[in-house]
Protein backbone atom coordinates (compact mmCIF):
# COMPACT_ATOMS: atom_id res chain seq x y z
CA UNK A 1 0.00 0.00 0.00
CA UNK A 2 1.45 3.58 -0.52
CA UNK A 3 1.73 6.62 1.49
CA UNK A 4 -0.48 8.23 2.72
CA UNK A 5 -3.25 5.59 1.14
CA UNK A 6 -4.85 4.07 4.01
CA UNK A 7 -8.48 3.41 5.52
CA UNK A 8 -8.80 7.07 6.28
CA UNK A 9 -10.12 7.42 2.64
CA UNK A 10 -10.30 8.49 -0.55
CA UNK A 11 -7.62 11.00 -0.15
CA UNK A 12 -5.32 9.49 2.39
CA UNK A 13 -3.75 11.07 5.25
CA UNK A 14 -0.20 12.21 3.99
CA UNK A 15 -1.41 15.51 2.98
CA UNK A 16 -2.39 17.18 6.08
CA UNK A 17 -3.65 15.24 8.80
CA UNK A 18 -1.93 14.69 11.76
CA UNK A 19 -2.04 12.08 14.21
CA UNK A 20 -2.30 12.82 17.55
CA UNK A 21 1.11 12.92 19.58
CA UNK A 22 1.47 9.57 22.27
CA UNK A 23 1.87 10.33 25.77
CA UNK A 24 5.06 11.90 26.60
CA UNK A 25 5.52 13.63 23.42
CA UNK A 26 5.12 17.50 24.71
CA UNK A 27 6.29 20.35 23.35
CA UNK A 28 8.78 18.98 21.61
CA UNK A 29 6.80 16.91 19.59
CA UNK A 30 4.26 19.82 18.43
CA UNK A 31 6.63 22.28 17.55
CA UNK A 32 8.23 19.28 15.62
CA UNK A 33 4.35 18.87 13.76
CA UNK A 34 3.93 22.54 13.26
CA UNK A 35 8.15 22.22 11.40
CA UNK A 36 6.04 19.68 9.25
CA UNK A 37 3.31 21.85 8.28
CA UNK A 38 5.15 24.82 7.38
CA UNK A 39 7.21 22.43 5.08
CA UNK A 40 3.67 21.63 2.81
CA UNK A 41 3.98 22.31 -0.09
CA UNK A 42 0.78 23.80 -1.47
CA UNK A 43 -0.65 21.49 -3.20
CA UNK A 44 -0.24 18.47 -1.30
CA UNK A 45 -1.26 20.40 2.26
CA UNK A 46 -4.26 21.95 0.32
CA UNK A 47 -5.91 18.34 -0.74
CA UNK A 48 -4.89 17.33 2.68
CA UNK A 49 -7.08 19.78 4.15
CA UNK A 50 -10.21 18.84 1.74
CA UNK A 51 -9.50 14.96 3.82
CA UNK A 52 -9.69 16.97 7.44
CA UNK A 53 -12.84 18.59 6.11
CA UNK A 54 -14.61 16.14 5.30
CA UNK A 55 -13.80 14.04 7.92
CA UNK A 56 -15.28 16.45 10.46
CA UNK A 57 -18.51 17.45 8.74
CA UNK A 58 -19.86 14.21 7.80
CA UNK A 59 -22.55 13.92 5.28
CA UNK A 60 -22.22 17.94 4.64
CA UNK A 61 -18.48 17.36 3.72
CA UNK A 62 -18.87 14.24 1.17
CA UNK A 63 -21.47 16.62 -0.15
CA UNK A 64 -18.65 19.20 -0.38
CA UNK A 65 -15.72 16.76 -2.00
CA UNK A 66 -18.81 15.66 -4.40
CA UNK A 67 -19.08 18.86 -5.59
CA UNK A 68 -15.38 19.61 -5.53
CA UNK A 69 -14.68 16.22 -7.52
CA UNK A 70 -17.35 17.01 -10.18
CA UNK A 71 -16.18 20.41 -10.82
CA UNK A 72 -13.29 19.05 -12.93
CA UNK A 73 -13.88 18.31 -16.55
CA UNK A 74 -12.91 15.68 -18.49
CA UNK A 75 -11.10 15.89 -21.61
CA UNK A 76 -11.98 12.75 -23.55
CA UNK A 77 -12.11 14.01 -26.97
CA UNK A 78 -8.20 14.69 -26.55
CA UNK A 79 -7.52 11.33 -25.02
CA UNK A 80 -9.29 9.21 -27.88
CA UNK A 81 -6.75 11.78 -29.98
CA UNK A 82 -3.67 11.10 -28.93
CA UNK A 83 -4.72 7.49 -28.35
CA UNK A 84 -5.13 7.34 -32.14
CA UNK A 85 -1.63 9.12 -32.55
CA UNK A 86 -0.13 6.83 -29.78
CA UNK A 87 2.40 4.54 -31.51
CA UNK A 88 4.04 8.75 -32.78
CA UNK A 89 4.02 9.40 -29.49
CA UNK A 90 7.79 9.86 -27.22
CA UNK A 91 7.87 7.26 -25.01
CA UNK A 92 8.78 8.32 -21.13
CA UNK A 93 12.65 7.45 -20.29
CA UNK A 94 12.36 8.18 -16.60
CA UNK A 95 10.28 6.45 -14.42
CA UNK A 96 7.82 8.52 -12.12
CA UNK A 97 9.49 11.56 -13.75
CA UNK A 98 6.13 13.70 -14.91
CA UNK A 99 5.44 16.47 -17.19
CA UNK A 100 2.39 18.34 -17.58
CA UNK A 101 1.04 20.72 -20.20
CA UNK A 102 -0.42 23.68 -18.27
CA UNK A 103 -2.79 25.76 -21.62
CA UNK A 104 -3.86 29.11 -20.83
CA UNK A 105 -7.31 29.41 -23.20
CA UNK A 106 -8.36 32.64 -24.47
CA UNK A 107 -11.72 31.56 -24.75
CA UNK A 108 -14.81 34.24 -24.71
CA UNK A 109 -17.28 31.45 -24.26
CA UNK A 110 -16.86 31.23 -20.38
CA UNK A 111 -18.52 33.05 -17.81
CA UNK A 112 -17.09 36.57 -17.66
CA UNK A 113 -15.14 36.13 -20.43
CA UNK A 114 -16.70 38.26 -22.67
CA UNK A 115 -15.59 41.15 -21.29
CA UNK A 116 -11.51 40.41 -23.44
CA UNK A 117 -12.99 40.98 -26.86
CA UNK A 118 -15.27 39.17 -29.04
CA UNK A 119 -15.68 35.38 -29.43
CA UNK A 120 -14.32 34.62 -32.69
CA UNK A 121 -15.66 31.10 -32.60
CA UNK A 122 -12.33 29.67 -32.04
CA UNK A 123 -9.93 29.11 -28.96
CA UNK A 124 -6.43 29.89 -28.84
CA UNK A 125 -3.44 29.06 -26.28
CA UNK A 126 -2.77 32.73 -24.54
CA UNK A 127 -0.04 30.58 -22.42
CA UNK A 128 1.17 27.51 -22.80
CA UNK A 129 3.88 25.98 -20.32
CA UNK A 130 5.60 22.40 -19.92
CA UNK A 131 5.90 21.75 -16.70
CA UNK A 132 8.38 18.96 -15.44
CA UNK A 133 8.11 17.05 -12.14
CA UNK A 134 11.45 15.32 -11.05
CA UNK A 135 11.53 11.57 -10.23
CA UNK A 136 11.21 11.39 -6.50
CA UNK A 137 10.15 15.10 -6.51
CA UNK A 138 13.15 16.84 -5.95
CA UNK A 139 12.24 19.78 -8.00
CA UNK A 140 9.81 21.06 -10.77
CA UNK A 141 11.01 23.11 -13.60
CA UNK A 142 8.07 24.83 -15.57
CA UNK A 143 9.16 25.97 -19.18
CA UNK A 144 7.19 28.68 -20.98
CA UNK A 145 6.07 28.54 -25.07
CA UNK A 146 6.37 31.71 -26.48
CA UNK A 147 2.84 31.55 -28.68
CA UNK A 148 4.84 33.23 -31.54
CA UNK A 149 7.21 30.34 -31.96
CA UNK A 150 7.49 29.15 -35.20
CA UNK A 151 7.09 25.35 -35.01
CA UNK A 152 6.20 22.31 -37.30
CA UNK A 153 2.27 21.73 -36.23
CA UNK A 154 1.10 18.14 -37.53
CA UNK A 155 -2.28 17.32 -39.33
CA UNK A 156 -4.61 17.77 -36.34
CA UNK A 157 -8.68 16.95 -35.77
CA UNK A 158 -10.80 20.37 -36.01
CA UNK A 159 -13.65 20.71 -33.50
CA UNK A 160 -15.85 19.78 -36.78
CA UNK A 161 -14.38 16.35 -37.12
CA UNK A 162 -12.62 17.28 -40.14
CA UNK A 163 -8.49 17.08 -40.40
CA UNK A 164 -6.13 19.79 -40.54
CA UNK A 165 -2.97 19.85 -42.94
CA UNK A 166 0.65 19.81 -41.73
CA UNK A 167 2.07 23.69 -41.23
CA UNK A 168 4.97 25.36 -40.53
CA UNK A 169 2.78 27.74 -37.99
CA UNK A 170 3.08 29.81 -34.98
CA UNK A 171 2.93 27.55 -32.02
CA UNK A 172 -0.35 28.17 -31.10
CA UNK A 173 -1.71 27.67 -34.40
CA UNK A 174 -1.97 24.03 -32.54
CA UNK A 175 -4.14 24.99 -30.45
CA UNK A 176 -6.74 26.88 -32.63
CA UNK A 177 -6.47 24.36 -35.40
CA UNK A 178 -6.73 20.77 -32.82
CA UNK A 179 -7.38 22.09 -29.24
CA UNK A 180 -5.44 20.46 -26.83
CA UNK A 181 -4.95 17.05 -28.49
CA UNK A 182 -2.96 19.27 -31.58
CA UNK A 183 -1.24 20.80 -28.72
CA UNK A 184 0.21 18.21 -27.26
CA UNK A 185 1.37 16.71 -30.37
CA UNK A 186 3.24 19.28 -31.54
CA UNK A 187 5.29 20.06 -28.19
CA UNK A 188 6.17 16.37 -28.35
CA UNK A 189 7.25 17.01 -31.87
CA UNK A 190 9.50 19.86 -30.57
CA UNK A 191 10.84 19.13 -27.43
CA UNK A 192 10.64 14.97 -27.77
CA UNK A 193 9.23 14.96 -24.19
CA UNK A 194 6.20 12.87 -23.63
CA UNK A 195 3.31 14.55 -22.25
CA UNK A 196 1.44 12.32 -19.32
CA UNK A 197 -0.76 14.95 -18.62
CA UNK A 198 -2.74 18.38 -19.29
CA UNK A 199 -4.90 20.96 -17.89
CA UNK A 200 -6.67 23.60 -19.52
CA UNK A 201 -7.80 26.79 -17.99
CA UNK A 202 -9.50 30.13 -19.12
CA UNK A 203 -9.46 33.38 -18.23
CA UNK A 204 -12.75 33.66 -15.80
CA UNK A 205 -10.89 30.19 -13.49
CA UNK A 206 -7.86 32.28 -13.48
CA UNK A 207 -9.33 35.21 -11.81
CA UNK A 208 -11.66 32.84 -9.46
CA UNK A 209 -8.12 31.24 -8.26
CA UNK A 210 -6.71 34.83 -7.67
CA UNK A 211 -9.48 36.08 -6.07
CA UNK A 212 -10.23 33.25 -3.59
CA UNK A 213 -6.57 33.77 -2.31
CA UNK A 214 -7.51 37.22 -1.60
CA UNK A 215 -4.86 38.37 -4.18
CA UNK A 216 -1.26 38.32 -5.08
CA UNK A 217 0.90 40.70 -4.25
CA UNK A 218 3.36 42.06 -6.79
CA UNK A 219 6.04 44.75 -6.82
CA UNK A 220 5.87 47.76 -9.33
CA UNK A 221 8.39 50.46 -10.25
CA UNK A 222 6.35 52.51 -12.00
CA UNK A 223 2.68 53.49 -12.11
CA UNK A 224 0.93 51.55 -14.28
CA UNK A 225 -1.77 53.06 -16.84
CA UNK A 226 -2.93 50.64 -19.61
CA UNK A 227 -6.81 51.36 -20.75
CA UNK A 228 -6.20 48.06 -23.08
CA UNK A 229 -5.56 45.86 -20.17
CA UNK A 230 -7.98 47.50 -17.83
CA UNK A 231 -4.61 48.57 -15.62
CA UNK A 232 -4.66 51.36 -13.28
CA UNK A 233 -1.98 50.89 -10.69
CA UNK A 234 0.11 52.88 -8.48
CA UNK A 235 4.17 52.38 -7.99
CA UNK A 236 5.37 49.90 -5.03
CA UNK A 237 3.63 46.95 -3.52
CA UNK A 238 0.09 46.43 -4.85
CA UNK A 239 -2.37 43.32 -4.09
CA UNK A 240 -3.60 42.12 -7.47
CA UNK A 241 -7.15 41.13 -7.74
CA UNK A 242 -8.35 38.50 -10.07
CA UNK A 243 -9.34 41.03 -12.86
CA UNK A 244 -6.06 42.95 -12.40
CA UNK A 245 -3.83 39.76 -12.16
CA UNK A 246 -4.94 38.59 -15.72
CA UNK A 247 -4.39 42.28 -17.13
CA UNK A 248 -0.99 42.42 -15.15
CA UNK A 249 -0.37 38.81 -16.76
CA UNK A 250 -1.70 39.29 -20.14
CA UNK A 251 -0.43 43.07 -21.14
CA UNK A 252 2.50 43.66 -23.30
CA UNK A 253 2.32 47.35 -25.06
CA UNK A 254 2.40 49.19 -21.80
CA UNK A 255 4.79 47.46 -20.00
CA UNK A 256 8.55 46.93 -19.69
CA UNK A 257 9.68 46.94 -23.80
CA UNK A 258 6.76 45.72 -24.92
CA UNK A 259 8.21 42.34 -25.90
CA UNK A 260 6.58 38.92 -25.37
CA UNK A 261 9.65 37.86 -23.44
CA UNK A 262 8.68 40.93 -21.41
CA UNK A 263 5.03 39.09 -20.69
CA UNK A 264 6.72 36.00 -19.92
CA UNK A 265 8.59 36.83 -17.55
CA UNK A 266 6.04 38.99 -15.67
CA UNK A 267 3.68 35.83 -16.16
CA UNK A 268 6.38 33.20 -14.78
CA UNK A 269 7.39 35.54 -11.54
CA UNK A 270 3.71 35.83 -10.59
CA UNK A 271 3.11 32.43 -10.38
CA UNK A 272 5.95 31.76 -8.39
CA UNK A 273 4.25 35.13 -5.88
CA UNK A 274 1.17 32.79 -6.38
CA UNK A 275 2.73 29.29 -5.30
CA UNK A 276 3.94 31.68 -2.61
CA UNK A 277 0.50 33.28 -1.24
CA UNK A 278 -1.50 29.62 -1.46
CA UNK A 279 1.18 27.96 0.54
CA UNK A 280 0.55 30.33 3.36
CA UNK A 281 -0.48 28.40 6.28
CA UNK A 282 -3.62 31.61 6.68
CA UNK A 283 -4.78 29.24 3.71
CA UNK A 284 -4.27 26.04 3.72
CA UNK A 285 -4.63 25.21 7.08
CA UNK A 286 -7.94 27.33 7.58
CA UNK A 287 -10.65 25.05 5.90
CA UNK A 288 -13.36 27.77 5.82
CA UNK A 289 -10.58 29.77 3.00
CA UNK A 290 -9.33 26.59 1.62
CA UNK A 291 -12.42 25.53 0.45
CA UNK A 292 -13.01 28.54 -2.22
CA UNK A 293 -9.75 28.05 -3.56
CA UNK A 294 -9.82 24.50 -3.94
CA UNK A 295 -14.12 25.42 -5.59
CA UNK A 296 -12.43 27.86 -7.79
CA UNK A 297 -9.15 25.83 -9.16
CA UNK A 298 -11.53 22.50 -9.61
CA UNK A 299 -13.62 24.23 -11.85
CA UNK A 300 -11.90 26.25 -13.54
CA UNK A 301 -9.97 23.08 -15.27
CA UNK A 302 -10.19 20.89 -17.70
CA UNK A 303 -7.48 18.36 -17.66
CA UNK A 304 -7.17 14.72 -19.25
CA UNK A 305 -9.56 12.21 -18.02
CA UNK A 306 -6.76 10.56 -15.44
CA UNK A 307 -6.61 13.78 -13.56
CA UNK A 308 -9.89 14.89 -13.97
CA UNK A 309 -11.19 14.08 -10.04
CA UNK A 310 -9.52 14.89 -6.66
CA UNK A 311 -7.79 11.81 -6.15
CA UNK A 312 -6.05 11.95 -9.71
CA UNK A 313 -4.90 15.40 -8.68
CA UNK A 314 -3.74 13.79 -5.38
CA UNK A 315 -1.81 11.39 -6.88
CA UNK A 316 0.16 14.23 -8.92
CA UNK A 317 0.77 16.72 -6.77
CA UNK A 318 1.40 14.52 -2.86
CA UNK A 319 4.81 14.86 -3.69
CA UNK A 320 4.98 18.30 -4.18
CA UNK A 321 4.90 19.82 -0.56
CA UNK A 322 8.45 18.78 0.14
CA UNK A 323 9.98 20.97 -3.09
CA UNK A 324 11.69 23.72 -1.65
CA UNK A 325 10.67 27.35 -3.42
CA UNK A 326 14.22 27.31 -4.78
CA UNK A 327 13.43 24.42 -6.57
CA UNK A 328 10.95 25.21 -8.57
CA UNK A 329 12.37 26.95 -11.39
CA UNK A 330 10.74 29.12 -14.15
CA UNK A 331 11.38 29.70 -17.52
CA UNK A 332 11.19 30.69 -21.12
CA UNK A 333 12.47 27.68 -24.43
CA UNK A 334 15.81 29.61 -25.65
CA UNK A 335 14.52 31.37 -28.68
CA UNK A 336 15.48 34.47 -30.64
CA UNK A 337 13.96 36.40 -33.39
CA UNK A 338 12.75 34.50 -36.29
CA UNK A 339 15.19 35.10 -39.17
CA UNK A 340 12.22 36.04 -41.66
CA UNK A 341 9.87 38.00 -39.53
CA UNK A 342 11.23 39.82 -35.94
CA UNK A 343 7.64 39.21 -35.11
CA UNK A 344 7.95 36.15 -34.80
CA UNK A 345 10.39 33.47 -32.44
CA UNK A 346 12.57 30.64 -33.61
CA UNK A 347 14.48 28.36 -31.26
CA UNK A 348 18.07 29.11 -30.14
CA UNK A 349 20.33 26.05 -30.92
CA UNK A 350 21.85 24.56 -29.45
CA UNK A 351 20.39 25.67 -26.01
CA UNK A 352 17.31 24.41 -26.36
CA UNK A 353 18.32 20.71 -27.60
CA UNK A 354 20.33 21.06 -24.36
CA UNK A 355 16.94 21.59 -22.48
CA UNK A 356 14.89 18.99 -23.61
CA UNK A 357 16.89 16.56 -23.14
CA UNK A 358 17.47 17.49 -19.61
CA UNK A 359 13.72 17.61 -19.28
CA UNK A 360 13.85 13.99 -21.08
CA UNK A 361 16.49 12.63 -19.10
CA UNK A 362 15.09 14.07 -16.09
CA UNK A 363 18.38 15.71 -15.43
CA UNK A 364 18.68 19.18 -13.16
CA UNK A 365 17.82 22.52 -14.59
CA UNK A 366 19.51 25.41 -13.44
CA UNK A 367 18.63 28.83 -13.90
CA UNK A 368 20.28 32.35 -13.46
CA UNK A 369 18.48 35.09 -12.24
CA UNK A 370 16.33 37.30 -15.52
CA UNK A 371 17.41 41.11 -15.98
CA UNK A 372 14.66 43.19 -14.49
CA UNK A 373 11.54 43.74 -16.88
CA UNK A 374 11.92 47.23 -18.46
CA UNK A 375 15.78 47.14 -18.25
CA UNK A 376 17.09 45.29 -21.16
CA UNK A 377 19.57 46.97 -22.71
CA UNK A 378 19.01 48.45 -26.03
CA UNK A 379 21.59 46.10 -28.27
CA UNK A 380 19.49 43.20 -26.65
CA UNK A 381 16.44 41.53 -29.35
CA UNK A 382 13.42 41.82 -27.25
CA UNK A 383 12.70 38.38 -28.43
CA UNK A 384 15.80 36.88 -27.27
CA UNK A 385 16.38 34.25 -24.31
CA UNK A 386 19.71 33.31 -23.50
CA UNK A 387 21.48 30.72 -21.47
CA UNK A 388 25.14 31.00 -19.83
CA UNK A 389 27.96 29.34 -21.04
CA UNK A 390 28.01 25.61 -19.49
CA UNK A 391 29.14 24.82 -16.48
CA UNK A 392 30.05 21.04 -15.35
CA UNK A 393 26.83 20.69 -13.80
CA UNK A 394 25.47 21.44 -17.67
CA UNK A 395 23.96 25.08 -19.22
CA UNK A 396 22.34 27.64 -17.00
CA UNK A 397 19.49 28.95 -18.37
CA UNK A 398 17.83 32.76 -17.97
CA UNK A 399 14.76 32.25 -15.25
CA UNK A 400 14.12 32.78 -12.08
CA UNK A 401 12.79 30.23 -8.60
CA UNK A 402 9.37 30.94 -6.75
CA UNK A 403 11.80 31.97 -3.89
CA UNK A 404 12.71 34.87 -5.69
CA UNK A 405 10.53 37.89 -4.44
CA UNK A 406 8.89 39.79 -6.55
CA UNK A 407 9.04 42.67 -3.79
CA UNK A 408 12.51 43.03 -1.84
Amino acid sequence: MRESEDAAGPLGTGGGAERPAGPGSGASALGAGLARRRRRRWAGAGLGAVTLLVAGTGVAGWVLYAKLDGNITPDEAAAAELARYAKERPTALVKDAQNVLLIGSDSRAGDGNSAYGRDSGTERSDTTILLHLSAGRRSATAVSIPRDLMVDVPACRRPDGSRSAPVFAMFNHSFQTGGSACTIRTVERLTGVRIDHHVVVDFHGFKKMVDALDGVEVCLKEPIRDEAAKLRLPAGRVTLDGEQALGYVRARKSLGNGSDTDRLDRQQRFLGALVDKAQGNDVLLNPVKLYPVLDAATSSLTTDPALASLRGLYDLVRGLRDIPTEQVRFLTVPRESYVHDANRDQLVEPAAKKLFERLRTDAPVSVTERKAPGNSTSSESPHHDVYASPSPAGPTFRGNTAGDHTCT
